[in-house]
């Protein structure tokens, strides 16, 4: 079966903010996104979880570190544009291209009606989108059980 991105994608950000907020959402955070952001704010691992972090549902009945949500459901970190764009969390990085919004065209195109970025801007070629893809797909996030035992 031929991939949707075969032929590459077209995605340039439009600064929206569609991703960021509006409604309630998850990002996921995997040890090497805290502690990237952790250098960025220059706070501790605890500090950072207790001031923008919590326990998230997650598959299988599993705690995961999520950023929290502002009451309006922008992310925590929302401030007229993302107080730690340079030090995003994968989740953010990789978008649009996740492996289940590049699954099918079908998806793609639902996706794309609320994202304007989607379909405009620069072509994102096959290659870029499989390396986005694996990054999105290998970004693993923070279990409370790994939390206790590395942290606590």
């Amino acid at each position: 079966m031929e991939k949707i991105y075969e032929n590459g994608l077209n995605f340039e950000c439009q600064r929206c903010s569609f991703c960021c907020g509006h409604s309630p959402g998850f990002v996921y955070l995997s040890w090497h996104d805290l502690d990237l952001l952790c250098s960025h704010f220059k706070m501790s691992r605890e500090e950072f979880v207790e001031k923008y972090c919590r326990w998230a549902d997650y598959y299988y009945g599993a705690k995961v570190l999520s950023l929290i949500e502002k009451k309006n459901y922008d992310c925590v970190l929302w401030e007229n544009g993302c107080s730690a764009y340079e030090a995003r969390p994968v989740q953010c990085r990789t978008y649009p291209f996740w492996s289940w919004m590049i699954k099918d065209a079908e998806m793609w195109a639902e996706c794309a009606k609320d994202c304007p970025g989607m379909n405009k801007g620069r072509l994102w070629t096959k290659e870029e989108i499989e390396e986005q893809k694996a990054q999105y797909d290998a970004n693993t996030p923070i279990s409370w059980e790994e939390w206790k035992l590395k942290v606590l």
